[in-house]
């Protein structure tokens, strides 16, 4: 009787075993402040925010203001706008590793993705490969500041 169960148990695991599903899981760390975090001054430079807006993205610094606007093309963020904004703060500031995205309530899980990739890395096509080059990999999210009634973002601009 013994034999017989360990026969089955065998089997069932075999069986188990192969019939399992092995998915990759991707995870991206994120950098929240602790609890009890005292406020330090930061360093002087660049203080990169992205706000994601229901009709734009918005890239500022923290000490200037803002910086960019992509309004929204054909009701679709304007990602490829942001990505090449993006890629052009990163040549003038190339040690700048952090970035903040600050969200509007009720923003959408895929448009939250969809601006950490643009953020986090660029991709470049090269023949039949494409090839990543690392923007600004170490994200932080928050809140977007609530914007007055009739308050419209900044124009576009080409000057990180």
């Amino acid at each position: 009787m013994l034999v017989s169960m360990i026969d089955i148990f065998t089997v069932l695991v075999t069986f188990l075993l192969m019939t399992a599903v092995f998915s990759r899981t991707v995870i991206l760390e994120l950098k929240l402040p602790p609890a009890n975090a005292e406020f330090k001054d930061p360093p002087p430079g660049l203080q990169l925010e992205i706000t994601v807006r229901k009709d734009t993205l918005q890239v500022g610094d923290r000490n200037s203001g803002p910086l960019a606007a992509f309004p929204n093309k054909d009701n679709a963020y304007d990602y490829d706008g942001l990505s090449t904004y993006l890629q052009q703060v990163k040549t003038k500031f190339p040690d700048k590793t952090d970035a903040t995205i600050l969200l509007e309530p009720d923003t959408p899980y895929d448009t939250v993705v969809q601006v950490m990739d643009r953020i986090r890395v660029l991709e470049v096509n090269a023949g039949l490969n494409v090839v990543q080059y690392e923007l600004f990999p170490d994200i932080s999210i928050g809140d977007a500041p609530v914007m007055a009634e009739g308050t419209a973002p900044a124009a576009p601009t080409t000057k990180p």
